[in-house]
């Protein structure tokens, strides 16, 4: 995607063809900062403290870290290290272990000379395939966009909602959720984007500043407001990402989620999830119950960070002293209150039996 004009992916190679270059997003959308990961510790850190987010995102990141790795020491004894440590950065997206042990099964079986050319070969490729992975996803979604719009007196504008970050920044490129907004928008459907503000880290934001760039209709809300939206048929469908979906189709996403998702089933308001299909996970059925949900710190929770108006960035303190603040990163929202999965493979309901319409390999795999 384009920023001023200028095409980016969220993660790539820098001039030297081996150091890795991402944006740092805790300071987005305030400060454009590109940082460079030159170990594979640099690439936990980025994961760990959110300089990268969004389970595609991590992913990618992840399997670069271990050609760092190897790039610094490709024994056997290394990249059980790097892999150890990269996996453990973030508990709940699907996708780093996915990309982790793809890397890892590859490398323990070739010789240590070759481990670095191997491993950043697997990197780059992981890299590719998710953006061509969230283009279909678009072109999938861009369906039920089209039908919604066609279902609509002629020039009315299609209201989705969405929430949290689900574009190009938490992908390589394009994005899940947002990735069918972007091909409606330049189909010339007319599209309005009602962008939740995503506590406590304000991924809205992040949002806010993709669909800006690209010059797509939005409005910034507060997380509450949804429900209400809703009840006065001010939204058409929402489309939200996953971090890890179960096997009979329960979805992991940011903190809020779950919320949306009863205000859309109680509205009658089509309620889809666009993930990619590294994101499922089908050693996992009850979501509620065997998803490991991330709690981050309590800073997170009591201290924002924006641009004061003096124009510099800084973060401020919103709760009393000692205050104690609980910081749940996500939830899972039941297959029972999900309209429907797109991924890149086309649409299937929220349930085992969709989800092993389309994906009848992968679930061999765990049968």
């Amino acid at each position: 995607m384009k920023i001023n004009g200028i095409h980016y992916r969220s993660v790539w190679l820098a001039g030297d063809g081996y150091t890795v270059e991402i944006f740092d997003q805790t300071k987005l959308p305030f400060e454009l900062q590109i940082i460079q990961l030159s170990t594979m510790q640099d690439a936990a850190t980025a994961i760990k403290e959110m300089w990268v987010r969004g389970a595609p995102l991590i992913g990618a990141v992840a399997a670069y870290g271990i050609a760092l790795a190897m790039r610094q020491d490709s024994s056997t004894e290394n990249l059980q290290l790097a892999h150890d440590t990269l996996v453990k950065t973030r508990p709940t997206a699907i996708n780093l272990k996915w990309a982790l042990d793809r890397s890892y099964q590859v490398l323990q079986n070739t010789c240590p000379p070759q481990r670095k050319e191997t491993a950043y070969r697997i990197a780059n490729e992981i890299a590719d395939e998710d953006v061509e992975l969230c283009r279909k996803i678009g072109e999938n979604g861009l369906k039920i966009i089209q039908g919604v719009a066609a279902n609509k007196p002629a020039g009315e504008v299609v209201n989705i909602l969405t929430h949290c970050n689900a574009g190009w920044l938490a992908t390589v490129d394009w994005g899940t959720a947002l990735s069918p907004i972007y091909m409606a928008h330049d189909a010339g459907i007319k599209v309005h984007v009602w962008v939740d503000e995503t506590r406590p880290r304000n991924q809205g934001g992040l949002t806010a500043f993709e669909l800006g760039s690209h010059g797509v209709p939005h409005t910034l809300v507060a997380d509450n407001a949804g429900g209400h939206l809703m009840q006065h048929g001010k939204v058409d469908l929402c489309i939200v990402g996953t971090d890890r979906t179960t096997a009979r189709g329960d979805v992991c996403n940011k903190i809020g989620t779950y919320l949306k998702a009863l205000a859309a089933k109680a509205n009658q308001v089509p309620f889809y999830v666009a993930l990619p299909s590294p994101t499922l996970d089908f050693t996992v059925w009850d979501g509620v119950k065997e998803i490991p949900i991330e709690q981050r710190s309590g800073e997170e929770q009591s201290h924002v960070y924006g641009l004061t108006s003096e124009g510099k960035h800084n973060w401020v303190n919103t709760v009393p002293q000692g205050t104690r603040c609980g910081n749940y990163a996500f939830d899972v929202t039941p297959a029972e209150f999900v309209t429907g999965l797109i991924t890149e493979r086309g649409l299937c309901d929220a349930s085992a039996e969709g989800l092993r319409s389309l994906f009848p390999d992968l679930y061999q795999q765990y049968s």
